[in-house]
């Protein structure tokens, strides 16, 4: 197990890191959210992805939780959510 040194992360390596990503309610946005966290977290399983609709159903929610195993893991698969149209946010 990898410890932070310095101010570096906040976090131990490797860890649970939920994401959520929020985005219009398109037939397409959870395979492209996946698809672009699976670039980075080859073994995430899709099927564990938590789905939310907005009250309006315009809106989903996505929980999905990574086996983060670096921080420039997760500042990459951040990175690929916040380029992508289709993702509106990304926390």
């Amino acid at each position: 197990m990898t410890q932070p040194t310095g101010s570096e992360s906040p976090f131990t390596f490797p860890c649970a890191f939920p994401i959520k990503v929020m985005g219009k309610n398109t037939p397409t946005f959870v395979t492209t959210v996946v698809t672009l966290v699976q670039r980075h977290a080859p073994d995430f399983d899709a099927t564990s992805v938590q789905t939310r609709l907005s009250n309006g159903d315009r809106y989903l929610a996505l929980t999905l939780t990574v086996r983060a195993t670096s921080r420039e893991q997760l500042d990459a698969i951040y990175h690929d959510l916040t380029a992508c149209d289709a993702v509106a946010m990304a926390l």
